[in-house]
């Protein structure tokens, strides 16, 4: 703490030395990948958003794009990469870390892994298919040239919260279109029999 004077009568009062709003957190860069996912929404895509941060800097920002691109890779976490690369002018990402806010999946972490990205930080575990320890920890595997550092649960509320709404909203326009259509309602939305 440093002391500084107040214009009150010569009082003192302490001042923290660190800034209130800690711009180098994980809680704020994961922010910058939540609203990077909130534009995903805005899109109709699944709202994954991710940054890349590089010496304390925000250097790529990226959201899905699957549906708008028409491309399977187009996740923001292949995204992101891709834009990190151009920004840095090399393909390796050494002393880069990753925020994003969903486990990565198989894909995404294999190319984390192969840009030598110092540090994944995510949100929402994904127990089913994660790739950063969920079902399977790729970003670690023994063997491979590279591994990264691992964080999770950051923010975690939060991200659950905006992809369980997204899905929520969606198989409720799923119903309603059924329902407008007079068709029987099946499995998958397919009339039965």
């Amino acid at each position: 703490m440093a002391e500084a004077r107040s214009g009150f009568g010569g009082m003192k009062r302490l001042m923290p030395d660190e800034p209130i709003i800690d711009l180098a957190s994980d809680h704020y860069f994961m922010g910058e990948a939540l609203r990077q996912a909130l534009r995903a929404a805005e899109r109709e895509e699944v709202p994954v958003g991710a940054v890349v941060v590089f010496e304390g800097r925000v250097i790529a920002r990226a959201f899905n794009q699957v549906e708008l691109l028409k491309d399977a890779t187009a996740h923001a976490e292949m995204l992101v990469l891709t834009q990190a690369q151009q920004v840095v002018g090399d393909w390796r990402l050494t002393g880069c870390d990753l925020y994003v806010t969903k486990e990565p999946c198989p894909m995404c972490a294999g190319a984390m892994v192969h840009t030598r990205v110092k540090r994944v930080v995510f949100g929402l575990p994904d127990p089913k298919g994660g790739a950063a320890g969920g079902a399977v920890n790729l970003l670690q595997l023994p063997g491979l040239n590279h591994r990264s550092e691992i964080q999770g649960g950051v923010r975690e509320e939060e991200c659950r919260g905006l992809l369980q709404g997204f899905f929520a909203a969606r198989r409720a326009a799923n119903r309603r279109d059924a329902e407008g259509s007079g068709e029987p309602q099946g499995l998958g939305g397919e009339s039965p029999g």
